[in-house]
């Protein structure tokens, strides 16, 4: 019987990148995101040109029942999936009592709550079968606290956090858990999060969506816990553990609020 990678989040940016990298490996694939036009053209080009088995399902992660139905699905159908891949999230930017809470709720949601549903369904079908591989996004925002970004940053130290610990617990039942910490990236998160790229726009030291899925996919294949794409990264990933914390917080608020949406 053949197996799947679920991918979240698959319609644009990282997970529609992950998806083309782990089809032209001839991975099959579930895509789960919100926009069926969008998921119906991506799973026929995908199955198209690497000739895999591409199925979508439309869902919003920010709403439970949706989320529940899916989980049903999954449970009732023949679709046995060895990679979840926790790509789906939602971003925010501003003074976070000047935000909306319905959207600071769906980001808790969609960041938290449904990747760890995710990850607690699915591994239990993972630890029945005796193996598999999960994939949990985060950030290299997640290493700190980020003003003006509050809510998204401390979401995104829960999935680095919470996946580190699942690697040590899942481990004895052949289950991999790696947690991915891209840096800011050529995608369409800052105007999904109202945030104004600015100056980064266009700049080398970003990594397109594309560099970051081949270096994760080439790291998923050596069983790596943490993926931080890119030197710059790796080395601003670990600056905060050497600095002390009033001055973590100060730096992290003046480099997040150049980014305010000016539209």
């Amino acid at each position: 019987m053949p197996h799947y990678a679920l991918i979240t989040g698959a319609s644009s940016g990282i997970g529609l990148a992950l998806a083309e990298a782990l089809a032209r490996r001839g991975r099959n694939l579930i895509l789960v995101a919100r926009r069926r036009a969008a998921l119906e053209s991506i799973a026929h080009e995908l199955s198209r040109r690497f000739g895999v088995e591409v199925l979508f399902r439309v869902c919003d992660l920010s709403e439970p029942l949706q989320l529940s139905g899916l989980l049903h699905e999954l449970e009732q159908g023949e679709w046995p999936i060895d990679l979840l891949v926790n790509n789906a999230g939602l971003g925010s930017y501003g003074a976070f009592v000047a935000q909306d809470w319905r959207r600071e709720q769906q980001l808790i949601e969609v960041n938290i709550l449904a990747l760890a549903r995710l990850c607690h369904a699915i591994g239990n079908v993972m630890a029945g079968q005796g193996s598999g591989q999960i994939l949990n996004i985060a950030a290299r925002a997640g290493f700190q606290p980020g003003p003006w970004m509050s809510n998204y940053c401390a979401s995104k130290t829960y999935v680095l956090h919470f996946s580190e610990g699942l690697r040590e617990e899942l481990k004895e039942y052949g289950i991999s858990v790696s947690v991915l910490c891209p840096g800011p990236t050529h995608s369409a998160f800052w105007r999904s999060a109202q945030m104004d790229s600015g100056s980064l726009d266009g700049s080398q030291r970003l990594l397109s969506a594309e560099q970051v899925a081949l270096i994760t996919v080439r790291a998923l294949e050596k069983n790596r816990a943490l993926i931080i794409p890119g030197w710059r990264n790796r080395l601003l990933a670990i600056a905060p553990r050497l600095a002390p914390r009033w001055l973590v917080r100060r730096v992290a608020a003046r480099f997040n609020r150049r980014f305010i949406h000016s539209g």
